[in-house]
């Protein structure tokens, strides 16, 4: 596969990786990156998403801070609803050493889209290519978007849109194929993607029950487009962009992680997350735990007592006892239960 290269207004940016991170709230910070860059040390990773708002007021810097110190691309996502501080973000976030600026209009989070951000902006087409304008206006780096196929089907005109935002500047669109209604629900329309990749003359990257190498490749072949986006999957897989990038380039993969070394896996997590963060560090690595604990004969048991543990060294004897134990080969979900978000209780 050919690198894409985005020219953005002075300062290009070439992606070597097809296969990028999704950001996650409450998930993608500087740790979970660095355990994804294992894998994938050239995938374009994100932070989690930004309230423009928030940054203006000084909060949530720290999830941009720095950004310049880390061994491969971060882009920064923001959203809000007015184009002025979004503006002024991006170039906090390009002083900060962002790859580019991704705008998010797809998140289907209620109090964010009341408050017209994120798939909130999917009603507000004038708005939302006045925020594309003034953020491309604003730094040198390239503007994206991330996006969904509208508010809900009835309303929905993807191609219309997004060849909108492409009007206004952006360089690349990563499009979810649901609708803001649909949220998580039901498939992801290939389809409706492959309709708006054949209508813009900018790279799409394809968002979606992106479940593994088989779903990417076929995800491909169905919508053309330049690359795919991958989120929910990731949780508890950091290895799964890497996977992922290896099956796009036709290299063999390698056998997925056993138990061991899930459970090596979640007691680094844990360390890394109580170091940084102290007993909220504790609180955080609990689902962590609860997503990598998976697919060994009593995970389920194990999931339960590391939920109750009260100190990171009580739910490190418990990995450490679990570890001297594993038998078994590693038995993965069926893709549907982890493209469905379920993977906590879909596995045993």
């Amino acid at each position: 596969m050919d690198d894409l290269v985005l020219p953005g207004h002075g300062t290009p940016r070439r992606l070597r990786c097809r296969v990028l991170q999704s950001p996650l709230a409450g998930v993608s910070d500087p740790i979970f990156r660095s355990l994804v860059r294992r894998w994938a040390p050239e995938a374009l990773l994100f932070t989690e998403m930004v309230h423009a708002t928030n940054l203006e007021l000084g909060h949530g810097r720290a999830k941009v801070d720095g950004l310049d110190a880390e061994p491969g691309p971060v882009a920064v996502q923001l959203f809000d609803h007015r184009p002025g501080v979004m503006a002024e973000a991006a170039r906090r976030a390009e002083a900060a050493g962002a790859f580019w600026i991704d705008i998010n209009m797809g998140c289907p989070v209620r109090k964010i889209a009341r408050k017209g951000g994120g798939s909130g902006l999917l009603r507000e087409p004038q708005l939302a290519m006045g925020i594309v304008a003034a953020v491309v206006a604003a730094v040198r780096l390239p503007v994206t978007v991330k996006t969904r196929l509208g508010w809900c089907g009835a309303e929905a005109d993807p191609v219309g849109f997004c060849l909108g935002l492409q009007e206004a500047g952006a360089q690349l669109l990563t499009l979810h194929g649901r609708t803001r209604e649909q949220g998580f629900q039901g498939r992801a329309d290939w389809g409706a993607i492959a309709r708006v990749k054949a209508a813009l003359s900018i790279p799409v990257i394809a968002n979606g029950d992106i479940s593994g190498p088989e779903a990417a490749l076929a995800c491909l072949a169905q919508t053309g487009a330049d690359g795919v986006m991958v989120g929910r999957a990731t949780m508890g897989a950091p290895w799964m962009v890497g996977r992922i990038d290896r099956a796009l380039r036709g290299q063999a993969l390698p056998p997925l992680p056993g138990p061991a070394e899930r459970l090596a896996l979640a007691s680094e997590h844990l360390r890394a997350l109580v170091a940084q963060r102290g007993d909220q560090g504790l609180l955080i690595a609990r689902k962590h735990m609860g997503w990598t604990c998976q697919g060994f004969n009593g995970a389920a048991q194990l999931r339960q007592r590391l939920m109750r543990a009260a100190t990171e060294a009580e739910a490190l004897d418990l990995l450490a006892q679990a570890a001297a134990g594993v038998d078994g080969p590693f038995s993965p979900p069926p893709s549907s239960a982890r493209a469905a978000g379920n993977g906590a209780s879909a596995w045993p």
